[in-house]
């Protein structure tokens, strides 16, 4: 458990610095938990790019994940070509559950920046928060390609290894 949490902090604070997302909320999430919320943030709109970019990011390294994907969907709303915004976006859609947006920012990502590391990552470990086991499996090997130094890719297939010995 120890473990799994810490790989969850590496998540955050590996996503917000625009390296490579991954984490284990296995641990704390089950696979058919119901969809959260993103929260209703009053003031948004007073918010310029880079402060929602800033609160945005301590949000999601405290698990608030709700607050964080409003947040990171300003920071898209204002500045569309902020790769780090849809990033942020799509792993707080993610842990809120709500991977029909998560699929739409994905999209956008990629036409944004193409077949990144970061992408095929984000995407898999998307798709290993499913369920979809396979599937993100062949994003992680698409990364791995890209990267194969990645430390956290390579723990990405750790974790993808481990649950699929559990399934």
């Amino acid at each position: 458990m120890f473990r799994r949490r810490g790989l969850a902090l590496g998540f955050g604070v590996a996503m917000v610095a625009l390296t490579l997302a991954g984490c284990s909320s296995f641990g704390g999430a089950s696979l058919t938990a119901k969809p959260m919320q993103v929260a209703d943030l009053p003031n948004i709109g007073s918010y310029t790019s880079d402060a929602a970019l800033v609160e945005a990011r301590g949000h999601f390294r405290n698990s608030d994940f709700g607050h964080s994907a409003a947040l990171y969907k300003r920071v898209v709303e204002l500045s569309p070509d902020k790769a780090e915004g849809y990033v942020g976006l799509g792993a707080s859609y993610d842990q809120l559950r709500r991977f029909d947006l998560a699929d739409r920012v994905y999209a956008s990502l990629f036409k944004l920046k193409g077949g990144t590391v970061q992408y095929y990552n984000n995407l898999g470990y998307s798709q290993m928060l499913r369920g979809d086991l396979s599937g993100a499996l062949k994003n992680f090997r698409e990364a791995q390609k890209l990267d194969p130094e990645n430390t956290v890719i390579s723990n990405n297939l750790q974790l993808l290894a481990d649950a699929r010995a559990h399934a």
